[in-house]
């Protein structure tokens, strides 16, 4: 029978994102209070509310030392947060806010290191490393109310993303691909795979649109690393065969044992990447290695 086998291990993807790949779209808020129905996930929803801001900005109550805080998950690069301010009043609630970005949850956050303040929506963070952004107005009887937060920096962007694949090998799943752990010296406790089967896929889903600029792929040390040859790079939108219509970035010719190659994508738009291996009675397998990926704003 004819039949392709398909590991996976570790997919870190480079992408540069101009109005894209915002870090803390669908990632989790804490605000210190909720004004209303001003809750504190409406500062990250595309949305700036200026028609009506009460149903897409968040604020908190007056209170001392108000602060808003999105934890990125994984701790990024941050290069910077672009900060939007209400429209229909109030523009002075804003001033004196403190960016503070780090990795620290002692005081809700609220004492990581500081980014300076400036005239701009966009503040420069100089690729400070943080996991929390917070948003923090020292003083009494202060409202914090915020119509929309972008976070801008470095990260991998397949990390915590949702995987696919076409079969399973045992317990070969899918997520052990992102685990950021390459596991060359036992790659059955981390790599995924798929059965013997042909034309298997594997896919990440990063959620939102990124402008991709690379893909890096390290091999597998171990064993087999002639498997990974003919493997095709696909980006894009469509789920059609699974994403595997998708245009290519990349074919992989070869990539020795333990190594990592970067295939360049030229800032191809995608939600979805695909590694596909078409063809019969092939093995395809695939390491990885934890690697930082590239995302700059505007």
């Amino acid at each position: 029978e004819l039949k392709t086998l398909l590991n996976v291990l570790l997919i870190v993807l480079e992408a540069e994102a101009p109005g894209y790949g915002n870090l803390a779209t669908g990632r989790t808020v804490t605000q210190s209070s909720t004004f209303g129905t001003w809750v504190g996930e409406q500062a990250i929803d595309f949305n700036p509310g200026f028609i009506q801001p009460s149903s897409s900005c968040s604020s908190t109550t007056a209170q001392t030392n108000p602060w808003w805080r999105v934890d990125l998950h994984y701790i990024y690069r941050v290069s910077s947060v672009v900060i939007t301010n209400r429209l229909d009043c109030c523009p002075e609630r804003i001033n004196g806010a403190e960016i503070r970005i780090g990795n620290s949850l002692e005081n809700n956050g609220n004492n990581n290191p500081i980014i300076p303040a400036g005239v701009s929506s966009t503040y420069i963070c100089n690729d400070m490393n943080g996991r929390y952004v917070n948003l923090f107005i020292p003083g009494d009887s202060r409202f914090l109310t915020l119509c929309e937060v972008e976070v801008y920096g470095e990260g991998n962007l397949a990390t915590g993303r949702t995987v696919t694949q076409s079969s399973t090998f045992d317990t070969w799943v899918g997520e052990q691909a992102i685990d950021l752990n390459p596991s060359f010296i036992q790659p059955s406790s981390s790599c995924s795979s798929t059965d013997i089967q042909t034309n298997p896929w594997w896919r990440v889903d990063l959620h939102y649109i990124y402008r991709v600029s690379s893909v890096v792929i390290t091999n597998r040390l171990d064993c087999c690393p002639e498997r990974i040859n003919g493997a095709e790079i696909r980006i894009g939108n469509s789920l059609e065969n699974n994403g595997n219509n998708n245009p290519i970035c990349a074919v992989i010719s070869s990539i020795p044992a333990g190594v990592s190659s970067t295939y360049i994508c030229n800032d191809m738009d995608g939600r979805y990447v695909n590694l596909f291996l078409p063809g019969d009675s092939r093995f395809l397998t695939l390491g990885g290695y934890d690697e930082i990926s590239r995302l700059v704003s505007a």
